[in-house]
């Protein structure tokens, strides 16, 4: 089934000159660096790749160093065997990268799954951020009859091998927007041309198929209450995709989990609006949950203490390994 090959769907990729490629958990990820600082680490959500965060992340990479990885089997990174597909196996692959990259996360990002994953990781030690900031968070299963049927259809479209390949075969340009007006966001020019890309490939659809029909978000549910980082709740209130009440339900499991707002954005509201996207990440990072203590003019968490104070100058292009 053909995935979505560098040289062709990956010509002229969003920062792509932070892009590499490296081998961690039995697969080869494709990886993007940019910036100097404390690590904030970025998770894409279902469906997605490195190009969901390509308006955001040179705003964090300012005053951060900014790693993106593509979770496994989308974008250009290898797939995972079926058994390694669930929530806890996708959260032990990319601990696996991180530990391969030497990189400690003092900040996490995640859009919709890609949320859930950084909180399975972090409920797991496998992460130890001092934030974690969820753009339209999926944390919780379908209700009623969305529910009983999501999952079993999800098993039976990833168990026909037709089914990704007439999906990518009926992808035409206004499919694709048709896909993402769905969602509640309004698609750009970039947005639709990458996915677009991505989506005609049988082999990232498959991908994404597999990864929704593993999905069990029951035992997030049920240990959501032990998750240790501050949780910002990023709501669109034109979400479509994950119903923006949501997040008082996972308030009402996570008590000192905080909501804040994006207006009425549709479920990409990092990618509709990259600027409210980084003001939103970095007021919640000078809010602590850490110790604050004074830097020159500004205030700065003491665990940032050793890198410039936030708001200063650009940093100069590092793409390097992190230590």
């Amino acid at each position: 089934m053909r995935r979505p090959d560098w040289e062709r769907e990956g010509r002229g990729w969003p920062n792509r000159d932070a892009s590499s490629f490296v081998t961690a958990a039995g697969l080869r990820w494709h990886v993007q660096r940019m910036g100097q600082g404390p690590v904030i680490l970025l998770l894409h959500g279902t469906g997605a790749a490195t190009h969901s965060w390509r308006g955001l992340m040179p705003l964090l990479a300012r005053d951060f160093t900014v790693v993106a990885p593509d979770l496994p089997g989308h974008g250009f990174t290898d797939p995972l065997p079926g058994h390694r597909l669930s929530l806890p196996g996708m959260a032990r692959a990319v601990a696996g990268l991180l530990d391969v990259l030497q990189v400690s996360a003092e900040v996490a990002a995640g859009h919709s799954a890609g949320a859930a994953i950084l909180a399975r990781m972090a409920l797991d030690q496998l992460i130890r951020p001092q934030v974690i900031v969820a753009f339209n968070g999926a944390f919780l299963p379908f209700r009623g009859a969305a529910g009983h049927l999501f999952m079993p259809l999800a098993k039976l479209l990833v168990l026909n091998p037709l089914a990704p390949r007439v999906f990518s075969w009926t992808a035409d340009a206004r499919a694709v927007e048709r896909l993402i007006r769905n969602t509640g966001s309004v698609p750009d020019r970039a947005g639709m041309e990458f996915y677009g890309r991505l989506i005609r490939c049988p082999g990232h659809v498959s991908a994404a198929l597999g990864m929704m029909a593993n999905w069990d978000l029951h035992p997030l549910v049920r240990d959501l209450r032990r998750l240790e980082p501050r949780l910002v709740l990023a709501v669109a209130s034109g979400d479509t995709a994950v119903p923006p009440e949501q997040a008082e339900r996972v308030r009402g499991l996570l008590p000192s989990a905080v909501i804040d707002t994006l207006g009425r954005l549709g479920h990409l509201a990092h990618e509709e609006r990259p600027d409210l996207a980084a003001d939103l990440i970095l007021r919640h990072i000078r809010r602590g949950p850490v110790r604050w203590e004074p830097a020159g003019h500004l205030f700065i968490p003491k665990v940032l203490i050793r890198w410039r104070a936030i708001g200063k100058s650009a940093p100069p292009e590092h793409h390097g390994r992190s230590s």
